[in-house]
């Protein structure tokens, strides 16, 4: 039996991507494509494909807000930030993601 170990890291990442996004959108207002960069940067690959439904999910639970900027190079950009919901929300992910870690943490030691 082989075990498809990309799949499976790929699932893991599909569901922790929302999180990570309202994370990096927490630090600074951030465009799509930046935000794609700093997934790249960590090894999270992801496309536009897959990261505009998550953002405009995200905006319309009201996690998010946009604005469009004048760019030095090309069209404008949407910039996405946190909104107050979005900064509660994060919060209550924040503590389930350690509470998860723990818990795997728990289950790998064997205590």
């Amino acid at each position: 039996m082989t075990i498809n170990v990309d799949n499976i890291k790929a699932q893991m990442r599909k569901g922790i991507l929302e999180y990570c996004i309202l994370s990096i959108i927490s630090r600074n207002d951030a465009y799509a494509s930046s935000i794609i960069a700093e997934l790249k940067a960590a090894e999270m690959i992801v496309v536009e494909g897959t990261l505009y439904p998550l953002l405009t999910r995200q905006k319309n639970q009201g996690l998010l807000t946009y604005r469009w900027e004048e760019s030095p190079q090309g069209p404008p950009r949407k910039y996405y930030s946190i909104t107050e919901k979005g900064r509660a929300y994060l919060e209550q992910l924040d503590i389930a993601w350690s509470e998860f870690i723990a818990q795997v943490q728990h289950i790998r030691n064997g205590q």
